[in-house]
């Protein structure tokens, strides 16, 4: 057989844990230079690692569920198929599930590629003999009993997302401040610019003039754009800000805005706009998701209120959490008397690492964001 060429996981992973998600391609298979073989997952992306030559797919080193690191040997290209022999190869994650369970693989029915065996299959079979037969009339009435179950495999996204949280609060002394915003004047701005976007294929959310507003606040605090370092605190000149994207039951994904000092209002929400779309369908770049300086929780859009702390996105400094837009009721001073209105209220948040800013610097953050979004258009409204 002719030499054999390593499939490598990338190099630039932002530090996040990769693992493998499913292979694309069997062995044996001939595959071209750049085709796609293997998707990895991380906490913010899912990417695909194509062929690194012209061949024959020879071997595959690393199943669903394996940790991937920068640089690791996923498989290797030949220029003919290895002979697989007969025993069957296991995953490590799956030969960890066995010993972890005292499973035998062998007994288990696969579900991967080709029948292998994939770990979830390992976590089902466990499962299915921890529940055991239907219960009948066993004479245990009246006695306690453990309560029925079942085990959702984590996947490589939620594992990751995980990872990243514990690090995040494990590090980083969190504190939160919350105000109140009045999105009356965003509220008529967009009814007034809408349509007008609109008929340009852009919408006008009000996630757009959120990311604004934060611009608006970085000019006046630029300490909050920030990463914490032990012998200093690193401003930021650029704003990269990041915008939380749920992929229901899937997890997580934070594609950023770059310099988002530069744009427009209606920039922004083209920007926005697209990059939601492509965060769906798995079709991000690792360049979108990564190279942000502060991170937006828009959580309203789910219905809560108020969520606090939001976990602040490492190595940045803050995180603005955004809650539901509701009407309430608010006093406001007219011509010098008090009067009872309705509003459309939110409650919004900014998460701090303790060790970067302090009370002051945050609360005038936030006056600055309530303050753009209270009487727009601002300058950066038009």
């Amino acid at each position: 057989m002719g030499d054999l060429i390593d499939i490598q996981a990338p190099l630039e992973q932002e530090g996040t844990k990769a693992v493998v998600r499913n292979w694309l391609r069997a062995i044996g298979e001939t595959v071209k230079a750049g085709d796609p073989l293997v998707e990895l997952e991380t906490d913010k992306v899912t990417q695909e690692v194509g062929a690194p030559a012209d061949g024959v797919l020879a071997e595959v080193l690393m199943q669903s569920g394996d940790d991937a690191i920068p640089g690791a040997v996923l498989g290797r290209i030949g220029s003919q198929a290895t002979e697989a022999g007969n025993a069957p190869h296991y995953s490590p994650a799956v030969r960890h599930a066995a010993e972890e369970y005292g499973l035998d693989p062998a007994t288990v029915a696969g579900t991967g590629r080709g029948g292998r065996v994939t770990r979830a299959d390992m976590d089902r079979a466990f499962a299915a003999r921890q529940e055991g037969p239907a219960s009948g009339a066993t004479g245990t009435e009246g006695r306690g009993a453990a309560p029925r179950s079942r085990r959702i495999p984590h996947s490589g996204m939620r594992a990751a997302i995980a990872e990243h949280m514990l690090n995040s609060v494990t590090r980083a002394p969190h504190v939160t401040a919350v105000f109140e915003a009045d999105f009356s004047a965003v509220m008529r701005h967009r009814d007034e610019h809408g349509k007008r976007l609109a008929a340009r294929g852009i919408k006008l959310s009000y996630t757009a003039y959120v990311v604004s507003a934060c611009v608006a606040a970085m000019r006046a605090v630029p300490e909050v754009n920030s990463r914490w370092h032990e012998d200093a605190l690193e401003v930021y000149e650029d704003i990269n800000i990041g915008v939380g994207i749920s992929l229901a039951d899937k997890g997580l994904v934070v594609p950023v805005i770059h310099r988002a000092q530069d744009l427009s209002l209606a920039e922004i929400a083209a920007r926005l706009q697209d990059l939601a779309t492509r965060a769906r369908s798995n079709a991000l770049s690792h360049a979108e998701v990564t190279g942000g300086t502060f991170t937006i929780s828009n959580h309203g859009v789910s219905g809560s209120l108020l969520a606090a702390p939001i976990i602040i996105n490492q190595p940045q400094s803050a995180i603005l959490g955004v809650g539901k837009l509701d009407k309430r009721v608010v006093v406001r001073e007219v011509d010098g008397a008090d009067t009872i209105q309705i509003r459309p209220m939110a409650y919004v948040s900014l998460t701090i690492d303790h060790r970067a800013l302090d009370g002051h610097q945050t609360n005038a953050w936030l006056t600055h964001f309530v303050r753009a979004i209270e009487t727009w258009p601002t300058e950066r409204g038009r």
